[in-house]
This record gives C-alpha cells, sequence and structure tokens, in this order.
C-alpha cells in the first residue's frame, strides 16, 4: 500500500467519478502487478488509485461504480494501425498479393466513393466494433480525417487520427499543397482535445517524394504532432523503394533526417538487423499487423528479435479490407503464435509481452507511454472488463496468458475511455447500433457495383 493511499484511509472516503471493482487488475504498470481482488478509481478522466479491492473502497466511493464481476481489469487496448473507415471494403477484394490488391481493386474503389460521408459513416462502424472488442484508443492513416475525428468523438473513443498524404490525386486532396493545408487545418482544430490527437501521415516511402515526406516532417515537428507511415510492408516497396534511392525506407527515412520518437511506421516486415538499430537509435515505433500481413503473404515480422532488441513494439489489425476485422483478441493471438512459428522457438513472443504489445506497447510505439496503456495514477482512464464466464475461460491460472490464448474479443464486457463508461453489460452506450449498420449497409450497393461486384 503506498504512503498516500495509508493516509487517504484515516479519513472519510473521497467521492469521485468512478470506481471500479470486483475484479483482476491485470496493471501494465512498472512492476506489472497482477492483483487478485482489485479495484480502480476514476476521476475526471484519469485513473487516481489502483489496488485492493477493500483499500480502494475505503478511500474513495464513485458517483458511478462498475462491478467487474470476477473477470479481469486491464487497460483498454490500443489498435496502434488501422484505416478506420476502411471497414465498408470488408470483404471486396480478397486473396490477393498487396500491390495487385491496392493498384487494381483498393484505389479504384476509394477513388469512386470515398467522401466525407462515407469516412463518417465507416468510422462510426469501425468505432462500434473496436468498442465492443476492448480496443479504446486506435491509429487511423486515412482521408477525410476532420470526419474520422468527429465520429471517433462522437462514439468516445480515442483516436490518434492521421491526415493522409500521397503522391497522387487523394479522394479528400487533390495536390501536396491542398493536403498539407488540410492536414494544418486538422491539427489545429484538434490537438487541444480530450479525446482526439491529430496526427500527420505520409502514405509511404513509395508513394511519396522526399518533398512529400520532409514537408509531413516540418508540418509534425511544427505541431508537436505524430507522424505515421507504413514501413517496409512489402517485398514489392523493398524493390521499388531500392531501385529509385539505393536504400532501404528506414535508411531513406534517416537520411531525411525524420527518424524520432514520435514517428510510427507500420508494419516493418523487412526490416533488417541494421534498419532496426537505426529505428532504435531513433526512439521510432513499430506497429506489427500479423494478420493482414499473414493474408497479403508480405511475410512474417521479425518480432522475435524486436522484442529482445527493444524497440517500442505496438499491435494493430490494419484495415479491416486486409483483415478483415478489427478484434485486437485475435491480434494478440496470432502475434504469438506467429511469431513462434516463425523463429522455431516456443518462447518467443509470450503471452505476457504481446499484452504489453496490445496496450503499453502501443503506447510507447506512439511515445505517448506517459499517457496511455497502463493502469497507474496520472494515467488516461482508459480500461476494459473481460467477463470470465465462458467455458473456455475455466480454469483460470493465469489471467495473462487467459487474455492472449484463449479471450476473444466478444468477452469484453464493459469499456471506459476517459473516465466514461461507453459500454456496460455489452451494450454500447454512445452509439445507436442498429442506426450504424442500417448506414454502413446502405453502402454496400454502390461499393459493389464500384469494383463489378
Amino acid at each position: 500500500m503506498s504512503f498516500a493511499l495509508a493516509l487517504l484511509l484515516l479519513a472519510a472516503p473521497r467521492t469521485v467519478g468512478l470506481v471500479v471493482t470486483n475484479g483482476t487488475v491485470v496493471s501494465m504498470d512498472a512492476e506489472r502487478r497482477v492483483i487478485a481482488n482489485g479495484a480502480v478509481a476514476v476521476d475526471e478522466g484519469r485513473i487516481l488509485a489502483v489496488g485492493g479491492a477493500d483499500e480502494i473502497k475505503a478511500a474513495y466511493a464513485g458517483r458511478e461504480s462498475l462491478d467487474a464481476g470476477g473477470g479481469i481489469v486491464l487497460p483498454g487496448l490500443i489498435n496502434a494501425h488501422t484505416h478506420a473507415a476502411m471497414v465498408l471494403f470488408r470483404g471486396i477484394a480478397d486473396d490477393l498479393r498487396l500491390m495487385d490488391w491496392l493498384q487494381r481493386y483498393i484505389f479504384p474503389a476509394e477513388a469512386k466513393n470515398v467522401t466525407a460521408e462515407f469516412v463518417k459513416a465507416g468510422t462510426r462502424l469501425a468505432a462500434l466494433e473496436m468498442i465492443r472488442s476492448g480496443t479504446t484508443s486506435f491509429v487511423d492513416m486515412y482521408y477525410f480525417e476532420d470526419q474520422a475525428a468527429e465520429a471517433a468523438k462522437e462514439a468516445g473513443i480515442r483516436a490518434v487520427a492521421g491526415s493522409t498524404l500521397i503522391d497522387f490525386p487523394a479522394p479528400d486532396n487533390k495536390t501536396r499543397e491542398e493536403a498539407l493545408a488540410y492536414a494544418e487545418r486538422f491539427i489545429t482544430r484538434w490537438k487541444s482535445d480530450a479525446l482526439i490527437v491529430p496526427a500527420i501521415a505520409p502514405h509511404s516511402t513509395y508513394l511519396g517524394s522526399p518533398e512529400t515526406l520532409k514537408a509531413a516532417d516540418a508540418l509534425s515537428r511544427r505541431h508537436g504532432v505524430p507522424l505515421l507511415i507504413h514501413l517496409q510492408e512489402s517485398m514489392d516497396e523493398q524493390k521499388q523503394v531500392r531501385e529509385k534511392y539505393s536504400k532501404t525506407s528506414v535508411e531513406h527515412l534517416r537520411d531525411l533526417g525524420i527518424l524520432r520518437k514520435g514517428v510510427l511506421g507500420a508494419h516493418g516486415v523487412w526490416l533488417s538487423a541494421s534498419d532496426r538499430q537505426i529505428l532504435l537509435a531513433a526512439g521510432a515505433g513499430v506497429a506489427h499487423c500479423p494478420q493482414s500481413n499473414m493474408k497479403l503473404a508480405s511475410g512474417a515480422a521479425p518480432v522475435t528479435e524486436m522484442l529482445a532488441e527493444g524497440l517500442a513494439l505496438g499491435l494493430g489489425t490494419d484495415g479491416a479490407a486486409s483483415n478483415n476485422d478489427l478484434d485486437m483478441f485475435e491480434e494478440m493471438l496470432t502475434a504469438a503464435l506467429l511469431a513462434k512459428h516463425a523463429s522455431g522457438d516456443p518462447t518467443s513472443a509470450p503471452a505476457a509481452r504481446v499484452l504489453e504489445m496490445a496496450t503499453l506497447g502501443g503506447a510507447r510505439a506512439l511515445g505517448m507511454e506517459d499517457r496511455l496503456g497502463s493502469l497507474q495514477p496520472g494515467r488516461r482512464a482508459d480500461l476494459i472488463v473481460v467477463d470470465v464466464s465462458a467455458a473456455r475461460l475455466h480454469p483460470m491460472y493465469e489471467p495473462v496468458s487467459h487474455l492472449v490464448y484463449a479471450a476473444k474479443g466478444a468477452d469484453v464486457r464493459h469499456s471506459v475511455i476517459e473516465g466514461r463508461v461507453v459500454m456496460r453489460d455489452r451494450k454500447v452506450l454512445t452509439l445507436d447500433e442498429g442506426a450504424v449498420l442500417a448506414e454502413a449497409d446502405a453502402w454496400r450497393k454502390k461499393v459493389a457495383a464500384s469494383v463489378g461486384r
């Protein structure tokens, strides 16, 4: 028990916004405490205290309470890379190679369908899916990011929203100058918001010229916001970049002076030992997306090596057009199993490290570990409760193992984001689920026609 908490126990309970009780707390704090009968006190969007249930109850009285029902209380999951609105393209083009998938289907479908209304509808659907499966923060790279941010804010989910720069006319902006001006307006609008962290997102080193990448970097530095980019995802990318610049994408970004803490590279499938050392020295992060990489046969990222070397490594789903869902519990299981299979080492990517990738690791990859990813005083109050009543979760010897190897997104019972209960007893309180699904289904006919389905 901390000295501060001991003093509080001598006084009358302090009234706070929310107290979560009756659960096993997996804190992800520096000591990686797992508190068998634990509780969490929350006020004004921040965590005040984490400890034993009796201690917390004696010190705090919640205006609102949340009964974990004997389940597991843990930090909300951080989806470190996705394209939220692309849920409306779920299943339109499967079983293809990355460049074929992009050039023959996704880019044409985006050109014909992606509007502000599309992005808002898609992000609403994605937010609903993510909240229901335990994600409390997601990192988005797409177009019309104002609409994505508005939809996330409406749903009460935290978003790091990256306004995309790409070297051909995009759905929202037709020139680099227009895209940069839009991105700056977007950043200025959202930079002080409690839930939305604006970012700049040059697509990649193969679809962004050095001038585009440097302009994105300058904007990121000027406003102190994250920079998001696809990084060494496929062999095709490797070949294109090497033919153009005689170096890897990581070396190219280093030589442009872009790599630093707050830069998050998605995928990192083909990172060499030298590339990884460059990223580590710069403090840049990586978002591992195992299911998308497997489905597109892009390869298996060197997760065993990245973990051993201490890279800031998060976990993402990628977009639902290439996954095809946004369930981070599935992503955790896949990350653990793929790392073992690829390395031939069953001790690779143990459950505790994979859970860290989905929580504190994602925060660290973004340079936001001082705010997100763990349950400890002062952090943002983002947490979920996993119901353990399902038959496959009995008996439970080790909660962390169960979270990675046995739990599913459908086991998430409650979700709290910025101290607000956004899902209670599997009912999302911030969105009209029927209306969200009907709106998404209304896009089906138009999208299907645009790709000749």
